[in-house]
């Protein structure tokens, strides 16, 4: 039988094999705080290469210093870390894989020494350090960094890139009224509080002309903050500037609590996809390949981000596959037991 979720799927000039994508996971494994891949990026990402992923995006890799959410995340604020971002995506490649790099900055919920950066000076909880408020220049200069975090992601051989828009990171701060009290261009009117993620769209697609992802948080689960209908706007603008994809999260924005059940964001996924016309991805506490077949069955998202079950299993799309009455091809040295 066919399925939808070992269909090819073709984003401009790149072809998944399939529709599972490994969803970006922090791996806080850069032991020596310089942003560099370590052994363990390489054993960990190459091997759901091996397991057959038909996309995978590394975890997310700060713009900034000041923009890592802990001391041990990935950067791509330097040419110092092309290098062994290239080698990773080559072996990740030589194993049938596309590769995807997400882009990141986070904000007032950075952990690292020193001050932290927001639209607003607005602390994320008690235990977070209070941020400073971004001047226009440093507003500037962080779009800036972000166009050459795309720079250097086209040197590595990315195949796409993702912006991360979600989880209460910088560009989640500008967007939600909940977090950017700012008075200028900057903030106030959704115009306003859309500008920073425009921009830095903007700045990428002066030097990327390959897939754009942008991943993004579609309700705040709080009283007047942003919810999926607002996205559905958002999603509309980002279309128009030549986003390819938006992959639909939520939450972490500010403390708040969150009813999770299997598929719980599949909902956002489907009303963005289908109100703003734009491909989706679908991520959240997606475990079974019955449940990936039914989102995409049912056009509810486009692509299966699958996080925690393929840090328990490297193999879910075989485990996957066997569960849909499917075969899918394995590594040759594998096929006395695949």
């Amino acid at each position: 039988m066919e399925t939808a979720l070992f269909s090819p799927y073709t984003i401009k000039n790149v072809t998944l094999k399939n529709r599972i994508v490994m969803s970006p996971m922090c791996m806080y494994s850069s032991h020596n705080q310089d942003g560099k891949v370590e052994y363990w990026h390489y054993t960990h990402y190459v091997s759901r290469a091996v397991g057959q992923v038909g996309l995978i995006m590394i975890e997310a890799t700060a713009v900034t210093p000041q923009g890592r959410i802990t001391p041990q995340d990935l950067g791509i604020w330097s040419d110092n870390h092309i290098p062994g971002l290239k080698k990773l995506v080559d072996m990740m490649k030589a194993y049938g894989s596309k590769t995807a790099i997400q882009l990141a900055h986070a904000g007032r919920k950075a952990t690292v020494e020193g001050e932290i950066v927001a639209p607003s000076a607005i602390s994320f909880s008690e235990s977070y350090k209070t941020p400073k408020e971004l001047s226009i220049s440093e507003i500037k200069g962080t779009i800036q960094a972000f166009k050459e975090g795309a720079i250097r992601a086209k040197e590595a051989g990315f195949d796409i890139i993702e912006i991360h828009g979600a989880h209460g990171y910088l560009i989640n701060e500008f967007l939600s009224p909940l977090s950017n009290k700012r008075e200028d261009e900057y903030g106030g009117s959704v115009e306003n509080r859309y500008r920073f993620l425009g921009e830095v769209i903007e700045a990428i697609k002066e030097v990327w002309d390959g897939p754009l992802f942008v991943r993004v948080s579609a309700h705040d689960h709080t009283a007047g903050g942003l919810t999926p209908s607002d996205y559905v706007e958002f999603a509309a603008r980002m279309k128009q500037q030549g986003v390819d994809l938006i992959d639909v999260s939520s939450g972490a924005l500010v403390p708040a609590k969150i009813n999770v059940y299997p598929g719980y964001q599949v909902g956002y996924s489907e009303k963005i996809r289908n109100e703003a016309q734009i491909a989706t991805g679908a991520v959240g506490l997606i475990t079974k390949g019955v449940q990936a077949e039914e989102i995409l069955q049912n056009k509810r998202a486009d692509l299966i981000f699958i996080a925690r079950e393929l840090l328990r299993d490297p193999y879910w799309p075989r485990t996957a596959a066997k569960e849909l009455g499917v075969s899918i091809d394995g590594p040759k040295q594998y096929e006395r037991g695949w």
